[in-house]
C-alpha cells in the first residue's frame, strides 16, 4: 500500500498547478461528481475499460452531469481506480497489448443523431502507479470548451476506472459500434480530431469514475471600453 506521503504528493502538485492556471475570481467546478465515486469493481469483481471512449449521461438525479453549459476550461481531471491484482493486470494487458492509459476528450454531441466531433483532447496519462487510489492529474494545457460541449473518458489501452452492478438511474455512452455494443475488443476509442462517431451504445447500472475540472471565465462587470469612432452622449 502506498505511503501517505507517497499519495498527498502528486495531489498537491496538481492543487499548485490548479491554483496557477485559474484566474482570479475564478469558480472552479467538478463536473460529473454529483455524488461521490462508488467502489471501482477491481479487485473483487475485475471489470475494467477499454480501447473505447465514454461518457456519463446519468448519476441519481442528475442528467448529463459532463455537459458544459457556459464558456470556460478543462484544466485536469480526477479517476478513482480500481487494485486489479497482478493475474488481473496480466489479464488486460493481454487483451488490450500494454499498460493501463487514459486521457480526457472534448466533445461536440449532436444529439438528434447520438454522434459526436471530438474537437479537443489531453495528453494521455499512465495509470498504473496509481490503482488503489484516486489521483488528480492536471493539464499540461487548459483546454478551452463551450456550452453543449461534452467532456469524455478515452482509454487506449485499459483503465480499472469502472463501477459495476449499481442502481438504473446510473448510466453512459460509449464510441463503440451500435451493432455490437457489448463487444470490449472494438477498438473505438475516439483519437483523431474533427472525427465523427457514433455514441449509440448506451449503458445502464454502471459507471465510468472520472470528473473535471472546470474553470468558467468570469463574467465581466464593466462594460467593455468604447471602440475608436465610438461617439458618446
Amino acid at each position: 500500500m502506498p505511503s501517505v506521503k507517497t499519495r498527498i504528493l502528486p495531489v498537491l502538485a496538481a492543487l499548485f498547478a490548479l491554483a496557477a492556471a485559474a484566474p482570479a475570481g475564478a469558480s472552479t467546478k467538478e463536473l460529473g461528481l454529483p455524488s461521490p465515486f462508488p467502489a471501482a469493481s477491481c479487485p473483487q469483481d475485475c471489470q475494467a475499460i477499454g480501447q473505447v471512449t465514454g461518457y456519463q449521461v446519468q448519476v441519481g438525479g442528475a442528467k448529463n452531469p459532463l455537459q458544459i453549459t457556459k464558456p470556460g476550461k478543462i484544466v485536469a481531471f480526477t479517476i478513482a481506480l480500481g487494485k486489479p491484482d497482478k493475474e488481473q493486470t496480466q489479464f488486460f494487458n493481454n487483451l488490450f497489448g500494454t499498460e493501463p492509459q487514459a486521457r480526457l476528450s472534448i466533445l461536440k454531441v449532436l444529439h438528434r443523431k447520438r454522434r459526436a466531433t471530438l474537437v479537443a483532447q489531453s495528453e494521455v496519462f499512465k495509470l498504473a502507479p496509481y490503482f488503489g487510489s484516486t489521483p488528480t492529474f492536471a493539464l499540461a494545457k487548459p483546454i478551452p470548451v463551450g456550452p453543449r460541449n461534452v467532456v469524455a473518458l478515452t482509454v487506449p489501452t485499459w483503465a480499472p476506472a469502472f463501477a459495476v452492478n449499481l442502481g438504473a438511474d446510473q448510466a453512459w455512452r460509449s464510441s463503440r459500434s451500435s451493432e455490437n455494443c457489448n463487444d470490449v475488443q472494438q477498438p473505438t476509442a475516439q483519437q483523431t480530431l474533427k472525427t465523427t462517431r457514433s455514441y449509440s451504445c448506451f449503458y445502464r447500472t454502471a459507471r465510468l469514475l472520472y470528473s473535471a475540472t472546470y474553470i468558467p471565465n468570469p463574467t465581466p462587470t464593466t462594460p467593455p471600453a468604447p471602440t475608436s469612432g465610438t461617439q458618446r452622449r
